[in-house]
């Protein structure tokens, strides 16, 4: 698969399942030997087991979900993903924006993810600054 095909793919299923809480959709994008860092400079989930343990704690942790992605710019094997974000805690709403840099293996799956964000404690459309 090419990589602006699995660019695709990924924006368009990240936007759809994240809202939806489909950790396993997500899942199924990363190669079983991905490095997953989120955030950008933490240490790495590891493999797609480790996408999925840092899902299973991300994706429940908010309410009224909104989240819209940006057409993903693409070289080589690698693409940059820009989104945003919105959705409710217990006592505050959140809003975030940022990019996700990803480098793609032959099959389309992702092998390298990693996420430079900024979250502030707001509520905003998750496409006003976009």
């Amino acid at each position: 698969m090419d990589t602006e095909t699995a660019a695709h793919r990924w924006a368009v299923t990240w936007s759809q399942a994240w809202t939806q809480r489909d950790a396993e959709a997500i899942a199924e994008l990363y190669a079983d030997t991905v490095v997953y860092r989120s955030p950008a400079f933490g240490q790495p989930d590891l493999g797609r087991a480790g996408v999925r343990r840092y899902l299973s704690e991300q994706v429940p942790a908010g309410e009224d979900l909104e989240c819209r992605v940006g057409q993903p710019i693409v070289s080589g094997d690698r693409a940059a993903v820009e989104w945003w974000v919105s959705w409710s805690e217990p006592g505050q709403d959140l809003w975030s924006a940022g990019v996700t840099m990803l480098r793609f293996d032959g099959q389309g799956q992702v092998v390298e993810h990693r996420d430079y964000y900024h979250p502030v404690v707001s509520r905003r459309p998750p496409d006003e600054d976009g």
